[in-house]
């Protein structure tokens, strides 16, 4: 069954309303992969896109498993091999294949053969992601393209309905112009100078004229500039810092050729996660072993790349997915992880950096206005209609230019659940805030979990009846003030600014990760520029990179202009509802609390229980638990 949103000349957008009970939480959309093969069964051509490579990797491997009827669906992310991606692409051009599990790697504007169905599995997180997916089908004046939404909880159904809105009404993602990084100034100098000698002068002046440096100040411009000649007051007591001098004509020249050789080899502004080539061999023993006992070899193909840090998780014989197979880990030599083909109930699945990010603003204020807007609800699949009205009866929708607060106790703690609906970068570092304040407050906040949609903390106070008594204030906890001292203050204590100093370090030139002949590793760079970080914040606090790295966390990794324009927002708009028991719109950020691994069957019973009682708790226990 689908609930049609859109048709007739425009695209013809459908959202799922599953037959399956539709999760409260979660991003898998198993409930809803029997649907999802019927509908490639019934189409010509399909892309499915995903949001991760993760994603990807699972959809396709669950399809495959209740292929019955043998259709030809292949798999295409930016991990794979290059070579298998060519292969996927010349077979869908050659109309040789029925599905093509996708990421963001098949949005280009490329006419892929006969596409003639779109299916977007989770929400698509903005109105242009989705018009450009869904403009992948019938490439024909005469025909719109169809498109069927397939969301993997209830809040993505939410979302789903407002990107369609958003799309409709012309609404683009377009983001905030960015202030140009300090850290590529540094780098844009230090090019100059390999390229000829330049005046400082007109060097100034031509970078603020660019858009990004308008603002730029001179004195910034200097301390760029002094950064590339000598390292900075704390670093200038060592030669290989000192990478430009000024020659009597005024001018500022290179040092020497080896370091404009080493600028070529290490100029540009994207620093990737350490990355490792997956390469198929022959196992031994174990999962991936099939009876062979010999030597690790190899001498197999590439079947493309992973990130390090998911592979240090892994011990030799601990299977994952990749490439739509099933693999065992062998071995780590050099930059390879060995691998090779093996049975599993239970692979884990890759996890990629970036593979998170936020509702677009417009998508964000939108999904406020139709949770707020009761006569929205007929548009709604019907298992989140009920859900709605239940969140109702027990508490109240969160109001669309406001914030709800509810506080509730729960297994001897007492919660506090927001919903800003600002995404996840923004609401872990309200979080963060957040616990710090009630940590004065006196209030003993024992940890948070943010969602895209809500922040939850759990604490031993309790905030409810301090709340209700007048003994702590919801709009001085939310006050825009936790962005001056708060924020500084917590910034310094965090491993996320060394983080952020590790890339403006290696792109404005101060550590050099590849030299002639050899290239030094993840491990190696991160040791070096945590010296330099500490050294830097004892001796020069002020530091240009100090100051590029707060520039580079303020934007790439808490959101804090999106978390600013929320608490301007919501300023004296806070509405708390003290409850007796959780809430519905409370329980999927619930579900990811206290998430301990427990290996096999228990682990799968307790998940299962803990799910179930938190559901039973807010009314929807005729909904059953959703795992």
């Amino acid at each position: 069954e689908i609930v049609t949103v859109a048709g007739g000349a425009a695209p013809a957008i459908a959202i799922l309303d599953t037959r399956a009970r539709l999760p409260w939480a979660g991003h898998s959309a198993l409930h809803a992969l029997a649907e999802i093969y019927a509908a490639i069964g019934a189409a010509n051509m399909t892309l499915v896109f995903v949001n991760t490579r993760a994603q990807a990797e699972f959809i396709f491997q669950e399809l495959w498993r209740i292929n019955d009827d043998a259709l030809p669906i292949a798999l295409h992310h930016g991990s794979l091999d290059a070579g298998q991606r060519r292969k996927v692409e010349a077979a869908m051009v050659e109309g040789r294949l029925r599905a093509v599990v996708c990421t963001s790697t098949l949005d280009l504007g490329i006419d892929w053969g006969d596409v003639d169905l779109v299916i977007h599995v989770g929400a698509p997180k903005g109105s242009s992601r989705l018009l450009q997916r869904i403009g992948r089908a019938n490439h024909r004046l005469d025909e719109p393209s169809r498109a069927l939404l397939a969301p993997a909880n209830r809040f993505e159904a939410l979302e789903c309905l407002a990107a369609i809105a958003a799309a409709e009404a012309g609404e683009q993602d377009a983001s905030h112009a960015r202030a140009g990084a300090l850290d590529i100034l540094c780098q844009h100098i230090l090019g100059m100078a390999c390229a000829a000698p330049f005046s400082a002068d007109a060097l100034f002046e031509e970078v603020s004229d660019a858009a990004p440096y308008a603002g730029l100040t001179r004195a910034d411009f200097d301390a760029a500039l002094n950064f590339v000649a000598t390292g900075g007051y704390a670093l200038g007591g060592y030669e290989r810092f000192a990478k430009i001098r000024q020659t009597k004509d005024g001018l500022w020249r290179v040092s020497n050729a080896r370091i404009a050789q080493q600028y070529r080899l290490n100029v540009g502004a994207i620093v990737e996660a350490e990355m490792l080539k997956v390469r198929l061999t022959r196992g031994r023993g174990g999962g991936g072993g099939a009876g062979y006992s010999g030597p690790v070899t190899r001498g197999g193909r590439v079947l493309g790349e992973i990130e390090d840090y998911f592979i240090e998780t892994l011990a030799p014989g601990d299977t994952f997915l990749f490439g739509g197979e099933i693999l065992a880990l062998q071995s780590v030599v050099d930059n390879e992880a060995l691998v090779a083909r093996a049975a599993s109930e239970a692979p884990k699945v890759p996890a990629y950096a970036g593979g998170r990010f936020p509702l677009s603003t417009y998508l964000a204020a939108r999904v406020r206005r139709l949770l707020a807007d009761e006569s929205n609800r007929d548009l709604l699949p019907a298992q989140v209609a009920d859900w709605l009205r239940l969140q109702s009866l027990r508490s109240q929708p969160p109001p669309a230019d406001g914030l709800l607060v509810e506080t509730f106790p729960r297994g001897g703690r007492h919660y506090l659940v927001a919903y800003p609906f600002e995404g996840r970068l923004a609401h872990q570092t309200l979080g963060m805030l957040l616990t710090k304040r009630m940590e004065r407050a006196r209030l003993q906040p024992l940890g948070f979990v943010a969602s895209d949609y809500s922040l939850a903390i759990w604490m031993r106070a309790d905030i409810g009846a301090r709340l209700s008594h007048g003994l702590a204030d919801l709009d001085a906890l939310f006050g825009e003030d936790m962005l001056g001292d708060d924020l500084e203050e917590w910034l310094n204590e965090s491993a996320m600014m060394k983080r952020s100093f590790r890339t403006c370090a290696l792109v404005a030139g101060l550590v050099e990760r590849r030299s002639p002949g050899r290239e030094k590793t993840g491990r190696q760079v991160t040791v070096s520029t945590d010296l330099v970080y500490d050294v830097l914040r004892r001796h020069e606090p002020d530091h240009i990179l100090l100051r590029a790295a707060r520039q580079e966390a303020a934007t790439g990794l808490l959101d804090l202009t999106r978390l600013a324009q929320m608490l301007s927002r919501i300023g004296g708009r806070i509405v708390h509802r003290k409850l007796d028991r959780v809430s519905p719109l409370a329980v999927p950020v619930l579900l990811d609390i206290g998430r301990e691994p427990v290996m096999g069957e228990a682990r799968e019973a307790i998940l299962a229980e803990a799910a179930e009682a938190l559901i039973e708790e807010a009314g929807g226990a005729d909904d059953g638990a959703q795992r």
